[in-house]
């Protein structure tokens, strides 16, 4: 297969005028799939007038790729998730970041050939899902290269992908988190039986059943809902299979409450909520739920005014306590007795066509391509390093 390389370039040249947006996805994780969804929902909106794009696709074994612009090729086909690997232009070639602050120079490279080069990037949207880009890794190379991005740094995404530590950060903020427990790796691999013990006696005091999860990963990937003590083993692998640390979490009984936020030139403000229903053919609202069988959320979620301003509210401080940059989508359970308990932020949410994020903003005033150019245009005006 032959590249077919854009054209090099400045951001001053005459050549490109516009700032070039370096749109970043795929991945090592477990939710590369989505990431490319999302990726062909982000270059379908884009707005091509304003900038030129390049989209650099990371295989699932962690080549970057040069890959066609065809968002076309990038959707969910009867329940057929996309890859990296069908879109790359070459099965050999890969692209090269600046790894020197001050240089936004980008080479493409092939086996036994000299390097070539793609010209500046103004900015990256690094629209990875999960461990290996989500995490705070690609944000750090990123700071190392002097280059912006949209969302947050490395401290803020690397809390939002760590559940233990985001719950910790929230309660130290007075956020009100509902129980969990932690197993680390070591903990599992040094006495099963006592990890066992621990999560039973956990269930008995908070009541079954429990959700085991992955620590380090999102799209409800890895997660399974635990019945009783029977159940914990196959449980524990499934969320192993993701991440070898797992968190336990005790179910909070209410409705499930999603909230968008977007950082703008006077700092973050909130979007409608969204309410997610139970789902009527699912033991909760699972991967499957969420991107094949495409569960509705209900937008604008059927709050009163007092309950909207204040998870609204609480939004934008969990936004705060992370430290968060760009955007957040904030997670949420409100009780029987009217709390809004926080389940998760997640620094980098999905934003395929039926994804929350971009209709709570759609619902809010801020329809698709605004979103995009607000996000981009954050980051080029953050600059990297301390901040």
């Amino acid at each position: 297969m032959s590249s077919q390389l854009p054209p090099s370039g400045s951001p001053s040249s005459p050549q490109r005028p516009k700032p070039r947006v370096a749109v970043v996805f795929g991945g090592r994780s477990s939710e590369h799939a989505i990431s490319v969804v999302t990726a062909g929902a982000v270059l379908n909106a884009i707005d091509r007038e304003r900038y030129e794009v390049l989209p650099i696709g990371i295989t699932a074994d962690g080549r970057w790729a040069l890959t066609a612009d065809a968002p076309e090729r990038m959707a969910i086909a009867d329940r057929r998730l996309p890859a990296v690997d069908d879109l790359a232009e070459s099965d050999s070639g890969g692209v090269l970041l600046p790894v020197t602050a001050g240089s936004r120079e980008v080479l493409y490279t092939e086996p036994g050939t000299v390097p070539k080069v793609l010209g500046d990037v103004d900015v990256v949207f690094p629209v990875l899902h999960g461990p290996y880009g989500e995490d705070g890794t690609l944000q750090g190379l990123l700071e190392l290269s002097g280059i912006p991005y949209v969302g947050s740094g490395v401290l803020s995404s690397a809390i939002g992908m760590d559940k233990e530590y985001m719950k910790r950060v929230f309660t130290s903020f007075g956020l009100s988190v509902g129980p969990y427990t932690v197993v680390r790796p070591r903990e599992e691999e040094r006495d099963p039986d006592g990890v066992r013990a621990r999560l039973t006696e956990f269930a008995n005091r908070h009541g079954w059943p429990l959700f085991v999860k992955p620590s380090r990963a999102g799209s409800s990937m890895g997660i399974s809902r635990v019945n009783g003590p029977e159940d914990l083993d196959g449980a524990i692998a499934e969320a192993r299979r993701h991440d070898p640390k797992i968190i336990v979490e005790a179910m909070v009984r209410g409705r499930e409450i999603e909230c968008g936020v977007l950082e703008f030139e006077d700092g973050p403000r909130a979007s409608v909520p969204a309410e997610i229903p139970p789902a009527a053919s699912h033991d909760f609202y699972d991967f499957e739920a969420k991107y094949i069988d495409s569960a509705e959320g209900i937008v604008p979620a059927p709050l009163s005014a007092e309950e909207t301003e204040r998870v609204r509210g609480l939004a934008i401080r969990a936004f705060e306590a992370a430290a968060c940059e760009g955007l957040v989508r904030a997670d949420f359970f409100l009780t029987e007795d009217g709390r809004f308990v926080i389940n998760e932020i997640n620094t980098m949410p999905g934003f395929t066509p039926i994804s929350m994020y971009p209709r709570m903003w759609r619902e809010s005033g801020v329809d698709y391509p605004e979103l995009i150019d607000t996000l981009i245009r954050a980051a080029l005006r953050r600059p990297t390093g301390l901040r």
